[in-house]
């Protein structure tokens, strides 16, 4: 299901050095479609992608650091001027919201285990298990609450996972897909996430952002000519510049 289908960005009138109008891709982002259920983001360190993710998040009414529409904690930074920026064309219009943001979950975490007791992550405490177990009770447990049509969006949810914990959120994302009331927004790094079938990726490493396909993505082929030949890779990556 595709609920949000575009976004449209008016930036300042005047220029402006000041976050997040500094961000390169940010600067030049006037409209980005949503044509397929699952939508990546990727790029470098600070391309960008993780700043629109949570001016996404926050349109959509979630936390700036983590939640559903009803999360109520003190977030520790927050910047709105980007969502405050953005317009959104909406399919229909999403009944519930969730945003999961890999760099603040342990605030996330503190906060659902006070209001909510163990209920929405399988009756264990977070704070009891491994951080890649956690998010993954968080991803089969918490999203299982959620309801109607909804939007979830994912800052680098692989930052904890194993690659088995990858494939398992795979398995996942396929469910939520596939029940058709579902729509994914995610920024990653990770080339096992990315080759989800039919999904459309963003590059944010060029100007306009743009789409690329997977095998073109720095994640695929890095990654591939990395384990074609490690020892190869390895020598020329530490031939002194």
């Amino acid at each position: 299901m595709i609920l949000l289908r575009e976004v449209e960005v008016n930036p300042p009138g005047e220029a402006t050095h000041e976050y997040p109008w500094n961000v390169t891709a940010v600067a030049r982002l006037y409209r980005l479609r949503f044509e397929t259920p699952v939508t990546f983001f990727v790029g470098d360190n600070g391309s960008g992608k993780s700043t629109v993710l949570e001016a996404l998040a926050v349109k959509a009414g979630c936390h700036p650091e983590g939640g559903s529409r009803h999360a109520n904690y003190s977030p520790r930074h927050s910047n709105t001027a980007l969502a405050e920026a953005m317009h959104g064309i909406w399919n229909r219009p999403a009944t519930d919201s969730f945003f999961f943001r890999a760099e603040t979950f342990s605030a996330y975490a503190e906060y659902l285990e006070m209001i909510d007791g163990l209920t929405s992550y399988g009756g264990r405490s977070l704070h009891g298990q491994s951080h890649g177990e956690s998010f993954l009770s968080t991803f089969g447990h918490r999203l299982q609450n959620l309801h109607g049509w909804s939007l979830y969006l994912f800052d680098e949810p692989e930052s904890a996972l194993s690659v088995i914990g990858q494939f398992a959120f795979l398995r996942l994302l396929n469910d939520w897909v596939r029940g058709n009331r579902v729509q994914v927004i995610a920024a990653t790094h990770s080339p096992i996430l990315l080759a989800f079938p039919g999904a459309m990726i963003y590059n944010f490493d060029v100007t306009p952002i743009a789409p690329i396909s997977y095998t073109d993505t720095p994640a695929y082929r890095l990654t591939r000519a990395f384990l074609a030949d490690p020892a190869a890779f390895m020598h020329t990556l530490f031939q002194p510049e």
